[in-house]
């Protein structure tokens, strides 16, 4: 009993202990919970109308009607393309301009391109255009007058950027961006707490080396080992699971090895203000690798789920890696959303180790 007591006493002053143990899994319950969700919702979905008759109107008003698009008309698809590189469509619905005169001889087609970097979210787009195509048929079938024929229409399909319709496409890329995060964030994060319980910081501290040269003396043996994951991932990823870098492999290596300083900034930054090795891990795991896990857009698309669920993941630097990297290996080049996304991982390095070495002076509390 007195020993369970001295826990119990040492678990009150322990405030770290209490929030991890108590105040944490209810904010992983409410934001997981609440937040995540595989159905998809205002999935955005450009319309090419090549068409104007009001049995094309009435197709496009069907799926405006439905809460599970978010439909955006335009008029070419020249114009339906440029959104979808730059992914601000999931999929394209095109209406030819012989759609109402086919459909009177009832062979109509309408054409679906889906964007098949998620190829779960994709078939699930799919699935619903093809369910709010067959409620309009039966609402045609159901006013048709007994002398009339109802026309049929047939959907016809294609994946863009994934063309074996393969969750391994889309999951490798992913898988990429986990580990750099874990390896990266989880390994560095001990590197100074080490220091710290040994007590050979303070011997570092006497001597006439610089925070920032100790930063680096921490981070290049973990950077190359970082480095060495990151090619067998690659081609693990190219020579067994066969998935195609459309993209430029100069400019992925350059951004995977940016967002692993990213991430060993985050794990000395951890390190730098807990100075215990056990908190340091956990931390390390808790606040980078399930949040790139869950809240990055590697299972789930932010674009589904509530506004404050999307803006917590808009914070993590995964969040905008996984795009990174996912874009150039599925869909190549695409240099605005390539650029926006270096920029912004560019400026989390930056303050990354910046605040790292602020947190190491060379001074004892």
């Amino acid at each position: 009993m007195a020993l369970t007591k001295k826990e119990f006493r040492q678990l009150l002053r322990d405030k770290s202990n209490l929030a991890i143990g108590i105040v944490l899994p209810i904010v992983l319950i409410l934001i997981f919970g609440y937040g995540l969700s595989l159905d998809i919702r205002n999935s955005p979905l450009a319309v090419v109308m090549e068409d104007s008759s009001p049995s094309a109107r009435s197709v496009v008003a069907k799926l405006e009607s439905s809460d599970y698009f978010s439909v955006i008309r335009v008029t070419s698809m020249a114009d339906a393309q440029a959104l979808m590189d730059r992914r601000r469509v999931d999929g394209i619905v095109r209406i030819p301009a012989d759609f109402s005169r086919r459909l009177e001889r009832q062979d109509a087609r309408l054409q679906l391109l889906l964007h098949g970097a998620d190829a779960n979210s994709a078939a699930t787009l799919g699935r619903y255009v093809r369910g709010a195509l067959n409620v309009w048929q039966q609402q045609q079938l159901d006013r048709a007058r007994p002398s009339q024929a109802a026309g049929r229409v047939l959907l016809v399909e294609r994946m863009w950027f994934n063309a074996a319709n393969s969750s391994t496409w889309y999951l490798v890329p992913g898988l990429i961006a986990l580990i750099m995060t874990l390896v990266g964030a989880f390994l560095t994060s001990l590197v100074l707490a080490r220091e710290w319980e040994r007590g050979t910081l303070e011997s570092l501290f006497v001597t006439p080396v610089r925070s920032i040269e100790i930063l680096l003396a921490k981070i290049i043996p973990y950077f190359l080992v970082g480095l060495l994951g990151l090619m067998m991932c690659l081609v693990s990823a190219r020579l067994l699971f066969q998935v195609p870098i459309q993209g430029s492999l100069v400019l992925l290596l350059l951004s995977s090895m940016l967002y692993l300083v990213v991430t060993l900034g985050i794990g000395l930054l951890i390190s730098a203000k807990t100075r215990n090795q056990f908190l340091a891990s956990q931390i390390a795991i808790i606040f980078s690798f399930l949040p790139a896990l869950m809240l990055s857009g590697f299972l789930f698309d932010l674009r589904n789920v509530p506004t404050f669920i999307r803006m917590v993941g808009s914070i993590l630097p995964a969040t905008y890696f996984m795009e990174l990297v996912k874009t150039l290996f599925l869909a190549g080049n695409n240099w605005p959303l390539i650029a926006k996304n270096l920029a912004i991982l560019t400026a989390y390095a930056l303050f990354l180790l910046n605040a790292a070495r602020l947190c190491t002076r060379k001074k004892l509390d």
